[in-house]
């Protein structure tokens, strides 16, 4: 386990079926396998990523924000394969419309779709971003034509807020916002309400 120097927070996550560590360089080449994927960017303005370079560039940014924030994007596994990335996702400081937010975001390889697994990884993340991370609201920005992803934030918990210009030349994204009373974790099948509180 590895756990922040200053907080002392578990930075390895655990779920019912994954795995989220944080992400070392050594995981470049799984980040271009996955985000260099056209499948996984379908819905992507901005296409998958063009080269090794571009991701490693993306690499050394997210490793930066780990340094600085203290958390931020891991790599995604399951809990019976953890040497196998299936996808990367976590928790950043963005500013988008020149508003600072808590970014939630995620990508899984096409080996990962259609099991439940980002939902999975959104209410885990979520959950730490809470109840570790005292965040006290959790933005995720997502294309309008992206139907499945709109319908895991709202089975996460999300709910649609507004439409904001973030990609230039490119109509406006959704996006979907929580705050710390609002979240709802599945525990033995049932939905509830969880009691933290933002500091």
């Amino acid at each position: 386990m590895l756990f922040h120097k200053s907080t002392g927070i578990n930075l390895t996550v655990y779920s019912d079926r994954l795995l989220l560590r944080p992400i070392t360089a050594a995981d470049t080449d799984e980040l271009f396998r996955i985000y260099g994927d056209p499948a996984t960017n379908t819905f992507n303005p901005a296409g998958p990523y063009p080269h090794k370079q571009y991701a490693q560039n993306v690499m050394e940014t997210w490793l930066a924000h780990w340094d600085n924030y203290g958390f931020g994007h891991w790599a995604i596994a399951r809990l019976n394969q953890p040497q196998h990335i299936v996808g990367f996702g976590g928790l950043s400081i963005k500013y988008i419309a020149h508003q600072q937010i808590n970014n939630l975001g995620y990508r899984f390889a096409t080996e990962a779709w259609g099991q439940g697994l980002a939902t999975e990884f959104c209410f885990r993340t979520i959950a730490f971003g809470f109840d570790q991370l005292r965040l006290d609201t959790i933005t995720a920005m997502v294309r309008e034509n992206h139907l499945a992803s709109q319908k895991v934030l709202i089975k996460s918990g999300l709910k649609f807020v507004g439409k904001v210009d973030d990609v230039p030349n490119a109509p406006p994204s959704l996006r979907y916002s929580i705050t710390t009373p609002q979240i709802i974790l599945p525990v033995n099948g049932t939905v509830i309400t969880s009691i933290s509180s933002s500091a």
